[in-house]
């Protein structure tokens, strides 16, 4: 009689704990839950339940950086518009000593939750061209400014290596943009600008290789823009057209978008491989001007406005994502 040693060439292993890496097809005896378990990868994408923020906000567009389990937020409008920063560790948002120099909204960060930087937004004095650096305790103002005052446009790429795309300067000549620049640590650059003019976008992937979609042109779109380092160029829209929305993504064929407002508040969920967009599982909380970061498989999505500022967080996993399930007969 064949063996499951016979057919894998090693035996089950008898653990006290789950392994923290398993392989998929992996299967194991937890001897503390006295449960046989493997390790599956899920076929579709859902959304669960997070810990929720200590400052429920909005006005969080393109102002969440991190990955799903070392998340970073910053600024927003509670009562105010504020500068309090909070961490997410996986499980519990933690309020940081460090908050914004400038409070502000609708402000572009882009890094990790120890080296980030946030630009932009717009504050008490109105549209800002002021960049902070974050350290993982305290923001700092760098000499850097960008070249054009926005709010709310597509940023992607990390502290020392960013873009930021479109946006928008309410009051202004240019309330609705197309330019774009680019950061390289020290000071910020003009580069090509988008071929269709929007605010409230998002925006994955590197500074050399992003992707931008979304947005409000005067009306709402699902228009797509990918970036090579040297010209934007329009791709397949997204399924459902929509403005202040959250997305995902550290490279640019692979992302993530939902929520929004389409005009009304939406749950919507739509993957990007670089070709196409693809609808999946809806948000439990349909909410717009929230937060997004992490990748395709691994996100997190938090704040916002519903009918009222939330701290809701949800966490997406992806379709091919490991997980561990119990076995059980029947």
């Amino acid at each position: 009689m064949a063996t499951y040693k016979g057919i894998q060439g090693f035996s089950i292993q008898n653990l006290s704990a789950d392994p923290p890496d398993g392989n998929e097809g992996q299967v194991w005896y937890n001897s503390t839950s006295n449960v046989w378990k493997v390790t599956d990868a899920t076929t579709a994408g859902a959304w669960a339940t997070g810990g929720d923020l200590n400052t429920a906000r909005r006005g969080l567009q393109s102002s969440g950086a991190g990955t799903q389990t070392a998340g970073l937020v910053a600024g927003g409008y509670s009562t105010a518009i504020i500068g309090a920063t909070e961490e997410y560790n996986g499980a519990t948002w933690t309020t940081s000593p460090g908050s914004l120099n400038t409070a502000r909204i609708k402000g572009s960060v882009a890094g990790t939750q120890t080296a980030a930087i946030y630009a932009t937004g717009t504050g008490a004095p109105g549209t800002l061209t002021e960049t902070e650096s974050y350290d993982g305790t305290s923001w700092t103002v760098v000499p850097a400014t960008v070249n054009t005052k926005r709010e709310a446009a597509g940023t992607a790429g990390i502290q020392t290596a960013a873009i930021i795309a479109g946006g928008g300067s309410p009051g202004d000549a240019t309330p609705i943009m197309a330019n774009s620049e680019s950061y390289n640590g020290t000071s910020w650059t003009n580069t090509p600008s988008l071929n269709t003019s929007r605010v409230d976008l998002i925006g994955f992937g590197t500074n050399i290789a992003a992707t931008v979609a979304g947005g409000y042109t005067g009306s709402f779109t699902g228009a797509t823009e990918e970036y090579n380092g040297a010209t934007w160029t329009s791709v397949n829209s997204m399924n459902t057209a929509r403005s202040q929305l959250g997305g995902a993504g550290t490279t640019q064929t692979a992302g993530l978008a939902f929520g929004g407002r389409i005009p009304s508040v939406t749950a919507a969920t739509e993957e990007y491989d670089g070709t196409s967009w693809t609808s999946t599982s809806n948000m439990a909380t349909a909410r717009e001007q929230l937060a997004g970061t992490g990748t395709n498989t691994a996100a997190l999505a938090f704040g916002g406005y519903t009918t009222a500022n939330t701290a809701a967080t949800e966490e997406w996993t992806g379709p091919g994502a490991l997980v561990t399930k119990t076995i059980t007969v029947s």
